[in-house]
């Protein structure tokens, strides 16, 4: 009867399973040095298995001369990990046994680490079959959303927080009274009311995403409708990360829970009626200007990045910590102009590229690239020339044969042909092939050149950027890889590095600080 077979935890498991292990160890005669153990941890990858790595550790260091395992899939249940473990413990001369079945080798590995991955493959199917059972029955299929607990001893049921169902509303009537997400986000963390994941709120945590119909506007098990299989868990195979793709709309579930809705339906229609009317018009005007310096300006203070901010009286751009935008988390909100700080990376760039070690840099990377150039086509010209020269002589001792009548003419004579189609085929490859790069020396006089070259530059790229020319930005972005903006400690109210006062938000562009910049040159090899 099923009532009469025992049930053991995990923790009885790892007991039963190390007395299997060493008894077939004092059956061996074998003394064990050392157990390691993986609680409670996925076997479909190698990634976060302290254990496993503890012991793979041990045997670079030749600790120990035979690994026992209950069975292989204890080992890993993926085949490319456990013929890894399997090839690397060959190598350094350790033996795999399994409690039943013996020293291990090549044969058993590739069964066995097939069979382990189909079984866990056909659970995550079976898992996913049940879960979509549950949906149907209106239980959740996933963690916790924000605004529910879940009910104690009741597996998938869940129950209104009335603390952050009160903030659920407050964000939807909120925006539909013609609030932000940022200013409702700015105003969530002064009152210290603690977000639903992280240390702050922000705009996308209420914003969401449209396509995965997340975030706290989009949430539609708000207005009592649960949906299930958005997005489906792919784990990076070189990271050990579960990663998270969304799902076609074709494969989403839903099921209606009423009795788990916060807002009213009305509620919920207003801020999407909204987000479409504010999304509507031509692409080409929602599409901002790429400027030489977007994406790499980075703030001083906290690190996160820089964007835009309005302009001033004068039309002149200025650009602020995002996160002092987004949360309201930044210790310094100062406000900069970006025209500003453009001019000052172009200065830089400047004093950079007319360095001593930059030019002699540029010319070493130079010559080396000629020569890698050289080489590999010097390489490629050989291996076609080899061919040909084998070609040739295969043709050559046919022909001879057939002279001489050593074999059957139908038989060489149509070989003799294929390879001479062949040699034509590589004669003709072999012509198409540029002529080798010769190896050319920087005359000492072209540093001079390169010295006005740079006056030309500077002045081009001023002029391309004033323009709006993409190009021009292109290249600054070839050569910067990130801008990091401070406020200028020795400017009379401007503040110093050390300052953690939140500065308030200029006015019109008055009281904006002068930046002091560190950027990073990227390297020209």
């Amino acid at each position: 009867m099923l009532d009469s077979q025992p049930i053991y935890r995990v923790r009885d498991r790892l007991r039963i399973r190390f007395h299997f292990v060493r008894a077939n160890a004092e059956r061996e005669c074998l003394t064990v040095v050392s157990t390691h153990e993986d609680r409670a941890r996925s076997g479909g990858s190698v990634m976060d298995r302290e254990g496993l790595l503890r012991m793979l550790d041990q045997a670079r260091e030749r600790s120990f001369d035979v690994v026992i395992v209950e069975a292989l899939d204890r080992l890993s249940r993926d085949m490319e990990d456990l013929a890894g473990i399997h090839k690397r413990l060959s190598f350094l001369g350790i033996e795999i046994r399994a409690v039943h079945e013996g020293v291990v080798n090549t044969v058993l590995v590739g069964l066995r680490g097939l069979v382990g991955q189909l079984y866990r493959e056909d659970n995550a199917h079976k898992v996913r079959r049940g879960l979509a059972g549950r949906v149907k029955q209106g239980l959740a299929g996933g963690g916790l959303t924000y605004g529910y607990a879940a009910v104690a001893g009741k597996s998938g049921e869940r129950v209104i927080v009335e603390a952050e169902a009160q903030v659920i509303r407050r964000i939807f009537q909120e925006y539909v009274g013609g609030r932000t997400p940022r200013e409702i986000a700015h105003a969530l963390n002064r009152e210290r009311v603690s977000p639903p994941r992280g240390r702050a709120w922000n705009a996308s945590t209420i914003n969401g995403n449209l396509e995965r119909r997340a975030g706290i506007l989009q949430n539609e098990l708000y207005v009592g409708r649960l949906l299930w299989n958005k997005v489906r868990m792919v784990k990076d195979p070189d990271s050990g990360k579960r990663l998270s793709r969304p799902n076609p709309k074709s494969d989403w579930q839903a099921a209606e829970v009423r009795h788990l809705a916060i807002v009213s339906p009305r509620l919920f229609t207003a801020p999407q009626q909204r987000k479409a009317e504010r999304s509507r018009g031509h692409p080409s005007h929602q599409r901002r200007p790429r400027r030489m310096l977007s994406g790499l300006l980075r703030c001083g203070s906290c690190g996160s990045g820089m964007a835009t901010n309005g302009r001033d009286k004068s039309g002149r751009l200025r650009i602020r910590c995002s996160a002092a935008t987004e949360s309201g988390t930044c210790p310094d909100g100062k406000t900069f102009y970006l025209d500003t700080v453009e001019s000052a990376v172009l200065s830089g760039l400047k004093a950079e590229l007319r360095a001593p070690k930059v030019i002699s840099e540029y010319v070493r990377t130079y010559l080396e690239e000629r020569k890698r150039l050289a080489a590999s086509s010097n390489a490629k010209r050989q291996r076609l020339e080899q061919q040909l020269g084998e070609l040739n002589r295969e043709i050559e001792r046919l022909v001879n044969a057939i002279a001489k009548g050593h074999g059957d003419p139908s038989v060489l004579g149509p070989k003799s042909t294929d390879l001479d189609a062949e040699r034509k085929r590589i004669s003709e490859e072999l012509r198409s092939e540029p002529p080798t790069p010769k190896e050319v020396a920087l005359h000492p006089a072209i540093l001079k050149r390169y010295e006005g070259q740079l006056g030309r530059l500077e002045e081009a790229l001023a002029k391309g950027l004033g323009a709006g020319d993409g190009e021009a930005a292109e290249a600054i972005r070839d050569l910067v890889d990130t801008v990091t903006v401070f406020r200028d400690p020795g400017r009379a109210g401007g503040g110093s590095r050390g300052d953690s006062r939140p500065a308030k938000r200029p006015h019109r562009g008055k009281g904006l600080s002068k930046p002091n910049l560190r950027y990073l040159i990227q390297s020209f090899a």
